[in-house]
């Protein structure tokens, strides 16, 4: 049994992606920072015959999220398939001209430096097992810059060049890395951006390997 690890798991995509990759065979890692949560969330998902257990990590603190991975290999199985989709905090998103340097500290260790201490901590195994899956989770900030929320537009535009870096020197290691891109935020009754939905459509980019970025649906004009 191989492992998914869910970096950012909560009781919406999260546990919709748990659920849909459980029912093919996998353990499901649950990192976040609230081992009350995740204990929840991997009870419920026990209750459905799916190995799960949490691991609390902070993105922003790389120690403990190599200690959290770590122990997910070692207590879960191998991961084979890494989804990095942790919340963006409310500081990050801050108006251009009230943004100042300090402004950009979290942004950047949250979704720049915490992909790539999670990748470099995964990919050995992946090569191990001769195959893996990255797949990193964003808003259209990442895509199209917007001035209310220049935290995560500067850090969501690093976090996307790391990423195709990634998906064009590791193809040939049969280990896929993608990004999908949420437009509109998680649920609000868009049927593509419901969390059932996205989790399939995040299956699929497992299986099916296509290019580094999609879309889970258009972006507004």
């Amino acid at each position: 049994m191989t492992t998914i690890a869910i970096i950012g798991a909560g009781s919406g995509l999260g546990l919709a992606v748990a659920r849909r990759f459980g029912r093919e065979g996998f353990a499901v890692a649950l990192i976040s920072r609230n081992q009350a949560r995740l204990d929840e969330l991997a009870r419920t998902l026990k209750s459905e015959d799916i190995p799960a257990k949490g691991f609390t990590a902070n993105v922003r603190d790389t120690a403990s999220l190599r200690d959290a991975l770590i122990a997910a290999d070692e207590q879960l199985g191998r991961i084979e398939v890494l989804q990095y989709s942790p919340l963006p905090a409310k500081e990050f998103m801050r108006p251009v001209l009230e943004t100042v340097a300090d402004d950009l500290v979290g942004p950047v260790e949250f979704s720049i430096y915490g992909p790539a201490t999670a990748a470099h901590q995964v990919i050995p195994g992946m090569r191990s097992l001769g195959r893996g899956t990255i797949i990193l989770i964003n808003g259209a900030s990442a895509v199209r810059p917007g001035p209310q929320v220049t935290g995560t537009s500067v850090a969501f535009a690093g976090e996307s060049a790391y990423g195709q870096l990634l998906h064009d020197a590791l193809a040939p290691e049969n280990i896929h890395v993608a990004q999908l891109i949420i437009p509109r935020g998680i649920g609000g009754g868009e049927p593509s951006h419901e969390p059932e939905a996205l989790a399939e459509r995040i299956w699929t980019l497992h299986t099916d390997r296509g290019p580094f970025r999609t879309f889970a649906a258009h972006l507004d004009d």
